[in-house]
């Protein structure tokens, strides 16, 4: 099979699309999917998508209250418990679903943490790498055969425009001996993403398992960084937090812009997106006719984004990122630090 080229085709959809009119155009009737993070912000909208089109939706919940009560009164969607910074509640999750010997269409990985203080997994792992890498590799390589069984399934690995600030670090990946910059380690997860894409998609095409790595756009009201609030008790302190926890988060978003928008004329891609268009790329790469037989790119604005040399361009994928040697290694090194291997 030929290698996807990390360029643009003629799609039929752009930046103003929703994830609904992209699902309305399929019949998922008979189709399994498992949603990380299907139930808040991007992951809400994926959800209400991929059901609105008839498939069966599982989302993995680490805070079920809170997924109760978004989920509620949307059919054909199940809830289960899973932690992705907790390796055996992945493999709980995973064997729960092996059981049941259903396949898997569609996995879409999108459960994510944004900037957050320094915090470590019982592994010692940076909480950032952890959840948005290891745990979704992990889970991949505890569902492969699952994966395997659908003959014909897509894998989304939820990344970001972030992947241009930085690569992965291999050499010090959980920030033990160089200064902690939350910005840089979100980067780094991020490029971890578009490389696990890459590397699953070369493996996993003879298995008929294609993957793509999808950055939902600038989605200024997804809800990125909440973690860090679940321990704390409600009331004014909490509220109190959660307001600047907003501030702080936006700031970022604005910094992060700031960092990305340095050319100019204006693209229409540049602007906010809400959660229904920033659901729309992911539910594009699950889904797309147009994706048949491609695989191992990432893709933005319902496409598949170009490879550019610099972060100076309003859009596109950095080379370290991309890059299939050190797709390779990551690969390497994530199954060591997780212990997790695809039974190939």
């Amino acid at each position: 099979m030929e290698t996807t080229k990390q360029e643009p085709i003629k799609s039929r959809y752009g930046a103003k699309t929703t994830a609904k009119q992209i699902a309305k155009q399929y019949d998922l009737n008979g189709k399994n999917v498992i949603v990380t993070g299907g139930y808040s912000g991007v992951g809400l909208e994926i959800t209400k998508a991929l059901v609105m089109a008839g498939a069966k939706v599982l989302v993995p919940v680490r805070n079920k209250q809170k997924a109760q009560a978004t989920l509620k009164g949307i059919p054909n969607v199940e809830m289960d418990t899973m932690n992705l910074m907790e390796p055996d509640s992945i493999d709980a999750f995973a064997d729960r679903f092996l059981a049941t010997g259903k396949p898997l269409h569609l996995l879409i990985n999108d459960a994510g943490i944004m900037a957050p203080p320094l915090k470590r997994d019982s592994r010692g792992y940076e909480s950032q790498f952890s959840t948005n890498h290891l745990g979704h590799f992990q889970l991949t390589a505890r569902l492969w055969p699952a994966l395997v069984k659908a003959n014909g399934a897509r894998v989304v690995a939820v990344s970001s425009r972030a992947q241009r600030i930085g690569g992965v670090n291999f050499d010090d990946p959980n920030f033990m001996s160089r200064e902690y910059v939350p910005m840089k380690a979100y980067a780094q997860s991020k490029s971890a993403n578009v490389l696990f894409a890459v590397e699953l998609d070369r493996i996993g095409k003879e298995y008929g398992v294609r993957s793509f790595a999808a950055h939902p756009g600038l989605v200024p009201t997804t809800n990125l960084g909440s973690s860090s609030l679940e321990r704390m008790k409600p009331g004014i302190s909490r509220s109190a937090a959660k307001a600047a926890m907003r501030i702080t988060h936006l700031l970022h978003v604005s910094s992060f812009i700031n960092v990305l928008k340095k050319s100019k004329p204006h693209h229409v891609g540049d602007e906010f997106k809400n959660n229904q268009q920033g659901a729309a790329t992911p539910v594009w790469c699950a889904l797309s006719d147009e994706l048949v037989g491609k695989g191992g790119v990432y893709c933005e604005d319902c496409n598949i984004a170009k490879a550019v040399q610099d972060s100076t361009s309003p859009f596109g994928v950095l080379p370290w990122a991309t890059d299939k040697e050190a797709a390779k290694k990551l690969w390497q090194l994530s199954e060591k630090l997780t212990g997790a291997k695809f039974e190939f």
